[in-house]
């Protein structure tokens, strides 16, 4: 029996565990599945958990069951390439004959002093829980400020409002306008839904301290009762510290199939891959049909294609609030009910097709 084991439940593995389950793996692999929680997680949601106008049971699915899928939860410390071991804490290592790496990411804080320690984040599930307990605690009048203007902050801005009417909300921009990489009808739309609903957007910001009871924009002070960090992400330090070639940003540059250039049955899929677009769940998951997509090739013996098809993505949509959002679908920019309708949608499909 080989052993092919699958680091991370997140879109990525999920996909591939789809493609792979019931009837396309075959009778000599045996299929691990490496998790720190017991369930798959709906990440582009953390926000709505934060908070506190979702239950952290809406943004949870099980794992699939299935007689040929193995769970082993705990948490990955390492990989051993050489030995293919995992090393695993507070348990034996785990040894592998095919590796598909999905570890996800974490925040990145870019130097900035304090930061990491005095900020609430919502990258994980064990980290979105305890900012929705912060957030949810604080009296009337509290401050929040959130770093970091692209989607996740716009997200848990308006989120944040439609479930605390009381707070003070800064949201820190560190670009003249906001979320400038959609167009410019798009971005005024969201500015405007800010304005009418008091949450305060700080263009031109550079944070450059982070104490417990306030940051530091440029020179100036800014008291705050709780801190919210959305200002970017890196792979997981596991995948940091592995020892292979990384683009600028740190993710794992890998061969056409998605495989390493030395090693054709180690895989990376998801936010820890370097592909040329900014990662997303929709993106792991197109990834992920590939990398089944070659593993049945191969184990079929089929010949594979030198190149795969580019990952075509559907477009992206955001949330303000529970009735409003806006996006891009193919060309075409959505805003209001519409796109906030569009967005319940393909979360309600993935949640209801998300099994075996």
């Amino acid at each position: 029996m080989k052993k092919l084991v699958i680091l991370g439940g997140g879109y990525g593995g999920m996909r591939i565990l789809q493609r792979l389950l019931p009837n396309d793996l075959p009778d000599d692999i045996e299929l691990v599945l490496v998790d720190k929680l017991p369930y798959h997680c709906f990440k582009t949601e953390y926000y709505a958990l934060a908070a506190g106008t979702e239950s952290d049971h809406d943004v949870r699915v099980p794992f699939p069951k299935h007689d040929r899928l193995s769970l082993h939860f705990g948490t990955v410390d390492s990989i051993d390439r050489e030995n293919k071991l995992i090393h695993m804490r507070g348990e034996e290592p785990l040894s592998y004959d095919l590796l598909i790496i999905g570890l996800g990411c974490e925040d990145k804080y870019h130097g900035v002093p304090g930061a990491e320690e005095n900020t609430y984040s919502i990258q994980s599930m064990e980290k979105t829980r305890r900012t929705y307990e912060a957030l949810n605690n604080l009296p009337a009048q509290s401050v929040v400020s959130i770093v970091g203007a692209g989607l996740s902050g716009v997200e848990v801005a308006s989120e944040l409002r439609e479930s605390r009417s009381d707070l003070h909300i800064k949201l820190f921009d560190r670009g003249e306008t906001i979320l400038p990489m959609f167009p410019k009808r798009l971005s005024n739309y969201v500015q405007n839904w800010f304005v009418k609903h008091e949450v305060e957007v700080i263009s031109n910001s550079n944070i450059t301290k982070v104490q417990k009871n306030g940051l530091y924009n440029h020179e100036d002070f800014i008291a705050s009762d709780a801190i919210i960090w959305t200002a970017g992400i890196q792979p997981n330090k596991v995948v940091r510290d592995l020892d292979v070639e990384k683009d600028e940003k740190g993710r794992i540059v890998l061969t056409p199939h998605h495989h390493l250039p030395d090693d054709e049955n180690t895989f990376v899929v998801g936010d820890c891959a370097s592909l040329p677009h900014a990662p997303s769940a929709q993106l792991a998951e197109g990834q992920a049909e590939q990398i089944a997509m070659v593993l049945k090739k191969r184990w079929n013996g089929e010949a594979l294609p030198e190149n795969l098809p580019k990952i075509k993505l559907k477009g992206v949509l955001g949330s303000l609030g529970k009735k409003h959002g806006f996006g891009v679908m193919g060309d075409t920019a959505v805003t209001g009910r519409v796109a906030r309708l569009l967005k319940s949608g393909v979360l309600w499909m993935y949640k209801h097709h998300s099994g075996v």
